[in-house]
């Protein structure tokens, strides 16, 4: 039987951590990992993702031009960095909501 120990392990090894500089991982259904977000703080020490601002409104409009150029297969896939992102910012076209 596996120890206390072992265990905590292995534990951290499958642990998932994002790529640097990014905040979130996810991990796909045929196992790839996806990081996304920005990691740190904001200048006023507050989370740096705030849905139903004005910053949030700017970042959906950036990022809705992004998804603008992107092929039809990219665009769509809800596992792409950008997708997952403008979900965070609960992003609905090019504004973000409350």
């Amino acid at each position: 039987m596996a120890t206390l120990q072992s265990k905590t392990r292995k534990a951290a090894r499958n642990a998932l951590k994002p790529r640097k500089g990014k905040r979130f991982v996810k991990k796909t259904a045929s196992g790839k990992k996806v990081s996304y977000g920005q990691a740190g703080k904001a200048k006023d020490g507050g989370d740096r993702i705030r849905p139903g601002t004005s910053k949030g409104d700017s970042y959906c409009a950036r990022s809705a031009g992004i998804k603008k150029r992107l092929s039809p297969e990219k665009r769509n896939d809800p596992n792409s960095p950008n997708n997952l992102s403008r979900k965070k910012w609960k992003c609905r076209g090019s504004k973000s909501m409350k």
